[in-house]
């Protein structure tokens, strides 16, 4: 079974590629909804190969699950150019989602055609097992909110803070 999603967010694609690698970007996709903590020290940075174990709780109090997030980096291209996919392949590991058998969570991004400010994310999650029609509803809901809040937190990815400069303070 599979969730697609497939919409234009506003940040450039270089914005969005940081923002799938970062672990705090990732975990405010979705609050306040869950809480997506990690059960080891987690890397600053999400990078091919990496596993990280999160623990997942509803409105940050109930636990739902553990899960593993195995990283997987690749770079392809489509008749508008070049197309980064980061692939988290890990396996629920307790909770509902436990019940599959069949977790692979992808997302392209990519300049939006003719406009390279933008960026164009497509997403497919795809569930299997006996348990996977049980569980699609859920997930469908979560990941329209997840839609949501990525157009939402979009346009904070691309914020590069003014560097302070202490010769600035000598000048006032």
């Amino acid at each position: 079974m599979r969730i697609l999603l497939k919409f234009e967010i506003d940040c450039d694609p270089d914005a969005a590629w940081r923002a799938l690698h970062s672990p705090r970007a990732v975990a405010e996709l979705y609050g306040p909804l869950l809480d997506v903590e990690p059960l080891e020290e987690a890397p600053t940075a999400f990078e091919s190969g990496d596993d990280v174990p999160v623990q997942m709780r509803a409105a940050g109090i109930l636990p739902v699950g553990r899960q593993l997030i195995s990283v997987a980096d690749r770079e392809t291209t489509d008749g508008h150019g070049r197309v980064r996919v980061f692939r988290d392949w890990g396996v629920p590991l307790t909770g509902p989602l436990a019940a599959l058998d069949v977790w692979d969570h992808q997302m392209a991004v990519s300049a939006v055609p003719g406009d390279p400010t933008r960026t164009l994310w497509r997403e497919r999650l795809t569930i299997g097992g006996a348990a996977a029609p049980a569980l699609w509803p859920g997930l469908w809901v979560t990941w329209q909110w997840r839609a949501a809040r990525i157009r939402a937190l979009a346009p904070t990815w691309a914020h590069d803070p003014e560097l302070h400069h202490p010769d600035a303070d000598a000048a006032d």
